[in-house]
């Protein structure tokens, strides 16, 4: 099986519990890239399974995980100034069109260091924390869906929903020193993601696909 990953700190949990989950790390080839270039692959047929980004997960076969927001993610920016995508995006650029804001968008952790290095400002809006204060509703930005292989990656997703996952010291370290962000800063992240797609996530989903 070939799943498709998105090579951000976002999903460090989940790839640590596919490492320690034999059953499951064993049967599987993974690939890495930004939102973009899986969704690609993905709806391509090139790879069987993966977290795509949820603009365009409509229509495909999904699990209830994903990647969610509940207020701010600070990794999904809007920065002040002429209006620019994101080429490593594709469900943020679209949550910045249907919030009517204007600027550059920048994700993951290219987003996450700018915010480490200049904190909140009026020159930034964490996009996550907007769509919340005007819906009061999570964001799902990300969801892992299928091809082949159904009850085997339900599978993983039940089990990994229902699983509390502690990313070691050293994975940490190692995480911190290839994107150049303080090990405690990359746990300090961690704790603002989420990833079971709940009703209310669900519904807010519903109505981003709808806007």
């Amino acid at each position: 099986m070939l799943f498709g990953s998105i090579d951000y700190l976002n999903l460090l949990p989940f790839q640590v519990f596919m490492k320690k989950n034999s059953q499951y790390h064993t049967n599987i080839s993974k690939t890495k890239n930004v939102p973009s270039v899986v969704n690609s692959e993905f709806h391509k047929r090139r790879i069987n399974a993966a977290f795509i980004s949820s603009v365009t997960s409509k229509g495909c076969r999904c699990t209830d995980v994903g990647i969610v927001g509940i207020g701010k993610v600070y990794s999904v920016l809007l920065l002040s100034g002429e209006s620019k995508d994101d080429t490593a995006s594709n469900t943020s650029n679209a949550l910045a069109k249907v919030l009517g804001l204007n600027g550059e968008v920048i994700i993951g952790d290219k987003a996450l260091s700018h915010y480490l290095e200049n904190g909140s400002n009026n020159d930034t809006i964490d996009l996550s924390e907007e769509w919340y204060k005007k819906r009061k509703l999570p964001f799902v930005f990300a969801r892992l869906c299928y091809h082949k292989h159904e009850q085997y990656v339900k599978n993983i997703s039940k089990h990994f929903s229902y699983t509390k996952v502690y990313v070691p010291q050293y994975i940490l370290k190692k995480e911190s020193k290839k994107r150049n962000i303080k090990a405690s800063d990359v746990r300090w992240y961690l704790e603002h993601i989420h990833y079971k797609l709940d009703y209310k996530a669900k519904k807010s989903l519903k109505i981003f696909l709808h806007l």
